[in-house]
């Protein structure tokens, strides 16, 4: 299937991508931006995996960063320049065909977007996890076990007396790493174009269907609200609360923090970016990477990074399996930095 991004897309791949952002995957407003102004520029296009040759070759675009840092900047030239950075460390003779996404969110849905009207390169229906997760390995469709791999990322963002730009080869944790630091130095956010694949790989460690899922969320919320999502994902509403605390801040270019409610069941939500963790009563409800979801008191959602104190929230819980999820929700190993942040471990089991 190929077709044109349209209006009607953006608005429903924004919102769908916010609520399987689970509290991450970028700002509401951010990726609205950026998505309207892809159609102002050119025709984006969607086309299914089943379009291209396995052997074809595409690279995933992404923005890492921590959504509440205080100096985030990124702009289209920034997310044009790793394009541009990343094609000239390719091997001669070969060349990109498509672009995706890293994983589902508010902004990260539309990632590929704006790239894709102004270079003419189709954006597959594809990303690398369905639902936002707070770590560039957990979005690199398990090439980390893959020993003869070289990643390359190429970044840049940052207002002008911050702004970074490079490229990094190496192993996946330690390209990673280099990046992360980047979107520290360059005032919490960087556009990043990386780990190129081919189609075959993508589409069997990745999460094919994901935009367009998120575009059909995004319009099941549109027609009945979050009562409606959460049908559609065998959800439920699990509290309804003012919020009595909030904590925040940045550590290591990821926002690592605490929303405590008022209601009778005392939920707490523990996040990375994304909620990892939903306790009530002193047990838990939901852990990562089960969908964990904040929305305002007039139904819309609410990412951690804007949540404040005195706000009225409902909180959604949906099931993992409801999910397109990457096989990199189920390798315990890169659990292990987000439950040392957070002092407790909630890794799921390793599938086969």
């Amino acid at each position: 299937m190929k077709r044109n991004l349209t209006s009607d897309d953006v608005r429903a791949a924004i919102w769908g991508g916010a609520i399987l952002g689970g509290g991450g995957g970028g700002l509401i407003e951010a990726g609205e931006r950026a998505a309207r102004l892809a159609l102002q520029v050119g025709t984006p296009q969607l086309w299914s995996v089943d379009e291209f040759d396995d052997a074809a070759l595409t690279a995933t675009m992404a923005l890492v960063g921590a959504p509440a840092a205080p100096d985030p900047h990124v702009q289209p030239a920034h997310l044009l320049r790793t394009l541009e950075l990343l094609r000239r460390e390719l091997p001669a003779g070969q060349k990109l065909v498509a672009l995706h996404a890293n994983e589902n969110g508010a902004e990260t849905t539309v990632n590929g977007w704006f790239h894709a009207a102004m270079t003419g390169l189709p954006v597959i229906d594809l990303a690398c996890n369905g639902r936002a997760h707070p770590s560039s390995v957990m979005g690199a469709l398990g090439l980390h076990t893959e020993p003869d791999y070289l990643s390359v990322q190429a970044y840049a963002g940052g207002e002008p007396h911050r702004y970074v730009e490079g490229v990094v080869s190496g192993r996946l944790e330690q390209t990673s790493a280099v990046v992360r630091r980047a979107s520290v130095e360059a005032g919490g956010l960087v556009a990043v174009a990386r780990n190129p694949v081919t189609v075959g790989y993508a589409r069997q460690h990745g999460a094919p269907g994901a935009i367009s899922h998120a575009i059909a969320l995004g319009q099941t919320f549109l027609d009945g609200g979050v009562d409606a999502v959460a049908r559609s994902l065998d959800g439920r509403l699990v509290a309804e609360g003012t919020v009595r605390s909030y904590r925040c801040e940045q550590q290591e270019g990821l926002d690592v923090g605490v929303v405590e409610l008022d209601d009778a069941a005392g939920t707490t939500l523990r996040f990375i970016n994304e909620y990892m963790l939903l306790v009530q009563g002193g047990e838990r409800i939901a852990r990562f990477p089960d969908l964990i979801m904040t929305f305002s008191e007039d139904g819309k959602p609410v990412v951690s990074a804007h949540v404040r104190e005195g706000a009225r929230l409902r909180v959604l819980v949906a099931p993992r399996a409801r999910l397109l999820l990457s096989r990199t929700m189920f390798m315990p190993e890169l659990y292990r930095p987000l439950e040392k942040s957070l002092g407790e471990a909630f890794a799921p089991a390793e599938v086969a």
